[in-house]
């Protein structure tokens, strides 16, 4: 009987929202066609790698981009794409994957980059349309870590951290920005991604956060960190992270790196991790977030 009734009530279930189902595909019944014009291949001493094409079915919005891993999300505009990304140091294996009703598509382009090892790379996007899932960096300075004078350890203070987002793109000590430009707009919504790219972090503690505001009906979104690590260089690393948004104007704490030096640096993403145990680590990390914004942190940190 049970079977039966558990039968019965997944037939009567409704639908799944849309927005509620990841990057949305397009309509098409054929299976489309993706052309990348850029990169074409070869060598480039460029630290930008253009990726430009076209998918033949002008309903999929956005394409599924991919660099290394590193995942993307491309908007399309009559059926093109067009965006430069900041390239990695050696090999780019470019992707582009576009979804639609009769399935998935690809095309795949490899460059070779002769350029310097990016240390810190940092790309976020999102699943839903007409979103902000906006990128903030928090980098260390010199009075954001202090020592206490009983040893129990250092102690940071947010307040006083080089903050990096949308309205200050402009990083105290040297790191780049890159806006949601698509379309023609300094800061588009939806998909993303943003980009944060520091060719020579100081050593210290940066945070990794999303502030999200959603509109219309968009109750919540799934953002992804993708975080790389020294790329290029045999010490490269890479993490991702996927976490749910679902407080308008509240805060998310998505990672914590700490740059030690000596290309060696420590992840610890909150709810995901132990709590690390590097003397460097500040132990006030679970305060120190309380003041991020006034919309607070979401309660998932």
């Amino acid at each position: 009987m049970l079977p039966v009734l558990l039968a019965v009530l997944l037939t009567q279930a409704p639908p799944a929202n849309p927005r509620q189902q990841g990057v949305p595909i397009g309509q098409g019944k054929t299976l489309p066609t993706v052309r990348l014009t850029a990169p074409s291949g070869g060598w480039t001493v460029d630290r930008m790698l253009l990726v430009e094409g076209s998918v033949s079915d002008r309903t999929i919005d956005p394409v599924v981009l991919s660099i290394n891993g590193d995942r993307y999300l491309m908007r399309t505009f009559s059926g093109r794409f067009k965006r430069k990304f900041p390239a990695a140091s050696g090999k780019n294996v470019v992707t582009v994957m576009a979804t639609n009703k009769a399935g998935t598509a690809r095309a795949q382009a490899t460059s070779y980059a002769r350029i310097p090892p990016v240390p810190l790379k940092v790309i976020l996007t999102s699943d839903t349309k007409g979103v902000y899932t906006d990128l903030h960096i928090y980098e260390p300075t010199e009075n954001s870590v202090t020592e206490v004078e009983d040893g129990s350890g250092p102690v940071l203070d947010v307040r006083s951290m080089g903050h990096v987002y949308w309205a200050n793109t402009e990083s105290p000590s040297g790191g780049t920005f890159y806006l949601n430009e698509q379309g023609g707009s300094f800061d588009d919504p939806a998909y993303g991604p943003y980009l944060y790219v520091h060719r020579a972090p100081p050593r210290g503690v940066y945070l990794i956060a999303a502030n999200y505001w959603p509109s219309g009906d968009k109750a919540h979104t799934v953002a992804t960190l993708n975080l790389v690590l020294y790329e290029g260089t045999p010490g490269e690393s890479r993490r991702m992270v996927r976490v749910p948004l679902a407080t308008p104007g509240s805060t998310r704490v998505l990672a914590w790196v700490n740059v030690l030096g000596d290309g060696k640096a420590e992840v610890y993403v909150p709810s995901q991790d132990p709590a690390p145990k590097h003397a460097s680590w500040p132990r006030n990390l679970d305060e120190a977030v309380k003041s991020l914004t006034s919309g607070g942190v979401d309660s998932d940190y």
